[in-house]
Protein backbone atom coordinates (compact mmCIF):
# COMPACT_ATOMS: atom_id res chain seq x y z
CA UNK A 1 0.00 0.00 0.00
CA UNK A 2 1.55 3.18 -0.92
CA UNK A 3 1.41 6.25 1.36
CA UNK A 4 -1.57 7.78 -0.61
CA UNK A 5 -3.96 4.94 -0.12
CA UNK A 6 -2.77 4.89 3.51
CA UNK A 7 -3.58 8.45 3.49
CA UNK A 8 -6.68 7.45 2.10
CA UNK A 9 -8.24 4.77 4.24
CA UNK A 10 -6.67 6.84 7.82
CA UNK A 11 -9.00 9.68 6.64
CA UNK A 12 -11.89 7.42 5.91
CA UNK A 13 -11.40 5.44 9.49
CA UNK A 14 -11.26 8.99 11.54
CA UNK A 15 -14.69 10.64 9.55
CA UNK A 16 -16.31 7.43 10.16
CA UNK A 17 -14.77 7.65 14.13
CA UNK A 18 -16.04 11.17 14.73
CA UNK A 19 -19.67 10.62 12.35
CA UNK A 20 -21.02 7.38 14.69
CA UNK A 21 -24.59 8.30 14.78
CA UNK A 22 -26.05 9.17 17.74
CA UNK A 23 -28.67 7.00 20.00
CA UNK A 24 -31.45 9.00 20.23
CA UNK A 25 -35.56 8.67 21.33
CA UNK A 26 -37.88 9.56 19.14
CA UNK A 27 -40.21 11.60 21.49
CA UNK A 28 -43.35 11.90 18.95
CA UNK A 29 -42.44 12.43 15.43
CA UNK A 30 -46.28 12.09 14.10
CA UNK A 31 -45.71 13.32 10.27
CA UNK A 32 -42.15 12.02 9.95
CA UNK A 33 -40.03 8.70 10.95
CA UNK A 34 -36.36 9.05 11.51
CA UNK A 35 -33.50 7.15 10.13
CA UNK A 36 -30.37 8.63 11.71
CA UNK A 37 -28.80 10.88 13.62
CA UNK A 38 -25.23 12.04 13.99
CA UNK A 39 -23.63 14.72 16.37
CA UNK A 40 -20.59 16.10 14.60
CA UNK A 41 -17.95 15.67 17.21
CA UNK A 42 -19.73 13.25 19.62
CA UNK A 43 -18.01 9.82 19.90
CA UNK A 44 -20.06 8.89 22.43
CA UNK A 45 -22.86 9.51 24.72
CA UNK A 46 -23.46 11.46 25.92
CA UNK A 47 -22.48 14.05 23.56
CA UNK A 48 -19.52 16.41 25.35
CA UNK A 49 -20.51 19.80 24.86
CA UNK A 50 -17.50 22.08 25.33
CA UNK A 51 -18.75 25.75 25.68
CA UNK A 52 -17.87 28.77 23.72
CA UNK A 53 -18.26 25.87 20.69
CA UNK A 54 -20.60 24.76 18.11
CA UNK A 55 -21.60 21.63 17.27
CA UNK A 56 -23.48 20.10 14.03
CA UNK A 57 -26.65 18.33 14.02
CA UNK A 58 -27.69 16.20 11.42
CA UNK A 59 -31.18 14.54 11.04
CA UNK A 60 -32.04 12.27 8.23
CA UNK A 61 -35.65 11.67 7.70
CA UNK A 62 -38.77 10.90 5.99
CA UNK A 63 -41.52 13.10 5.54
CA UNK A 64 -45.19 11.73 5.40
CA UNK A 65 -46.64 15.02 4.30
CA UNK A 66 -46.48 18.08 2.32
CA UNK A 67 -44.97 21.56 3.72
CA UNK A 68 -43.93 24.72 2.32
CA UNK A 69 -42.29 25.24 5.59
CA UNK A 70 -40.67 24.21 8.29
CA UNK A 71 -39.47 25.34 12.02
CA UNK A 72 -36.83 24.10 14.10
CA UNK A 73 -37.83 24.28 17.92
CA UNK A 74 -34.97 23.33 20.28
CA UNK A 75 -35.53 23.07 24.53
CA UNK A 76 -32.50 21.85 27.10
CA UNK A 77 -34.40 19.74 29.13
CA UNK A 78 -33.16 20.14 33.36
CA UNK A 79 -34.94 17.52 35.59
CA UNK A 80 -37.83 17.72 32.91
CA UNK A 81 -38.29 21.13 32.85
CA UNK A 82 -37.96 22.12 28.39
CA UNK A 83 -36.05 25.62 28.18
CA UNK A 84 -35.68 27.02 25.11
CA UNK A 85 -32.23 26.44 23.30
CA UNK A 86 -31.79 29.40 20.56
CA UNK A 87 -30.20 27.91 17.63
CA UNK A 88 -29.04 30.41 14.39
CA UNK A 89 -31.28 29.29 12.04
CA UNK A 90 -34.47 28.26 13.17
CA UNK A 91 -36.04 27.80 9.44
CA UNK A 92 -35.49 24.18 8.18
CA UNK A 93 -35.64 25.45 4.21
CA UNK A 94 -32.60 26.97 4.64
CA UNK A 95 -31.03 24.34 6.82
CA UNK A 96 -30.18 21.77 4.12
CA UNK A 97 -33.63 21.01 3.15
CA UNK A 98 -35.41 22.05 0.16
CA UNK A 99 -38.80 23.46 0.60
CA UNK A 100 -41.88 22.94 -0.11
CA UNK A 101 -41.31 19.12 1.66
CA UNK A 102 -42.86 16.40 -0.47
CA UNK A 103 -44.50 13.45 0.99
CA UNK A 104 -42.55 10.14 0.56
CA UNK A 105 -39.10 11.74 0.56
CA UNK A 106 -36.71 11.48 2.39
CA UNK A 107 -34.00 14.78 3.69
CA UNK A 108 -30.88 15.42 5.50
CA UNK A 109 -31.28 18.50 7.80
CA UNK A 110 -28.41 20.04 9.17
CA UNK A 111 -28.02 22.86 11.83
CA UNK A 112 -25.60 24.04 14.42
CA UNK A 113 -26.29 23.88 17.97
CA UNK A 114 -24.14 26.61 19.48
CA UNK A 115 -22.87 26.05 23.35
CA UNK A 116 -22.57 29.36 25.11
CA UNK A 117 -19.60 30.47 27.63
CA UNK A 118 -22.20 31.35 29.89
CA UNK A 119 -24.07 28.13 29.99
CA UNK A 120 -23.79 25.82 33.48
CA UNK A 121 -21.91 22.74 33.23
CA UNK A 122 -24.17 20.13 33.46
CA UNK A 123 -25.67 17.21 32.10
CA UNK A 124 -29.59 17.81 30.08
CA UNK A 125 -31.54 15.89 27.43
CA UNK A 126 -31.39 18.25 24.08
CA UNK A 127 -34.66 18.01 22.49
CA UNK A 128 -35.04 18.90 18.92
CA UNK A 129 -38.41 19.26 17.03
CA UNK A 130 -38.56 20.02 13.38
CA UNK A 131 -42.04 21.19 12.81
CA UNK A 132 -44.33 21.76 9.74
CA UNK A 133 -46.70 24.29 8.51
CA UNK A 134 -49.37 23.13 10.42
CA UNK A 135 -47.04 22.87 13.29
CA UNK A 136 -46.50 18.85 13.74
CA UNK A 137 -43.09 17.38 14.22
CA UNK A 138 -41.88 15.64 10.80
CA UNK A 139 -39.22 14.75 13.96
CA UNK A 140 -38.93 15.06 17.56
CA UNK A 141 -35.75 13.38 18.95
CA UNK A 142 -34.37 13.44 21.62
CA UNK A 143 -30.45 13.03 23.38
CA UNK A 144 -27.97 13.04 26.38
CA UNK A 145 -25.45 15.75 26.83
CA UNK A 146 -22.68 16.77 28.85
CA UNK A 147 -21.68 20.67 28.95
CA UNK A 148 -18.08 21.21 29.92
CA UNK A 149 -15.47 23.81 29.92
Amino acid sequence: MDFRSASIVLFCLIVFTCAEPVKYVDCGSSVGKVSMVDVTPCPHLPCQLRKGQSYSVNVTFNSDVESKTSKAVVHGVIAGVPIPFPIPIADGCKSGIECPIQKQTSYHYVNELPVKSEYPSIKLVVEWELRDDTNNDLFCIKFPVQIVS
